[in-house]
């Protein structure tokens, strides 16, 4: 990256060191990296900050996906760990006022197992939106806030990434015993006396609450290789964010 650039562009991005440059030093900063023009060495930076993006985003996509398609990789994690679906409270109250409450428990943890089990689908959706990404996205990813890849890849991936997951989910609910689980939780509430009906979609709900749990994650990612020069794993993400 140009030297008379690069301390500017630290600053841009590392959002939690920035103001010890001072605001006109900021300001500076934005102006020189928002006066590139595409061609030439300054058009070069440009390429740079893109490709040191892109590796950045395969490092935390990668992580993510390894860290939560795995077990327990969102079962064991409070932090995105999916609960029954709303509808099914009443059902575990009433289970529960008779002793039968380890049936939704049981069903909960199906719909983890679930969600874990399609996670890795999203690794190529990931990589597809990475390898669109254009020097203007790139531009405005870099200047944006800690989670702007993040917003990026939502606006671009989560209807794709619904439509890929929803069958692996539909499949994985029935491999893991979620659905058979479901029914007869259903079938003891249905006899107890007095109760309304209770329904719930269960794919929708996992697939919803999982992409919750990759977007979540990724944000982490996304921030921590911004302002932790430990997390830059590679030379140009080195060169474009800092760090030796």
């Amino acid at each position: 990256m140009n030297r008379r650039l690069r301390p500017y562009a630290i600053a841009l991005c590392l959002g939690a060191s920035a103001p010890t440059f001072g605001i006109d030093l900021l300001q500076q900063g934005k102006d020189l990296l928002n006066s590139v023009s595409g061609s030439g060495a300054q058009g070069l930076d440009v390429a740079e900050i893109a490709a040191g993006l892109r590796d950045a985003l395969k490092v935390g996509t990668g992580n993510v996906v390894s860290q939560l398609g795995r077990t327990d990789g969102f079962n064991s994690d409070p932090a995105i760990r999916i609960p029954l679906p709303e509808s099914l409270g009443t059902v575990q109250s009433a289970l529960g006022k008779v002793g039968m409450s380890g049936m939704l428990d049981d069903l909960e943890l199906r719909l983890n197992r679930a969600a874990e089990a399609a996670t890795p689908k999203a690794k190529a959706l990931f990589m597809d939106a990475i390898s669109e990404m254009t020097l203007e996205d790139a531009r405005k990813i870099y200047d944006g806030p800690d989670d702007a890849a993040t917003r990026y890849f939502q606006s671009k991936m989560s209807g794709p990434l619904a439509l890929e997951m929803r069958p692996i989910v539909t499949d994985s609910l029935s491999d893991v015993g979620a659905i058979k689980s479901y029914d007869a939780a259903i079938g003891q509430y249905e006899k107890l006396p007095f109760v309304p009906d209770a329904k719930a979609n269960l794919s929708d709900h996992v697939v919803d609450k999982g992409m919750d749990g990759i977007f979540y994650y990724l944000a982490k990612e996304e921030a921590a290789i911004r302002q932790n020069p430990a997390k830059r794993t590679t030379e140009l993400l080195r060169k474009v964010f800092g760090g030796s």
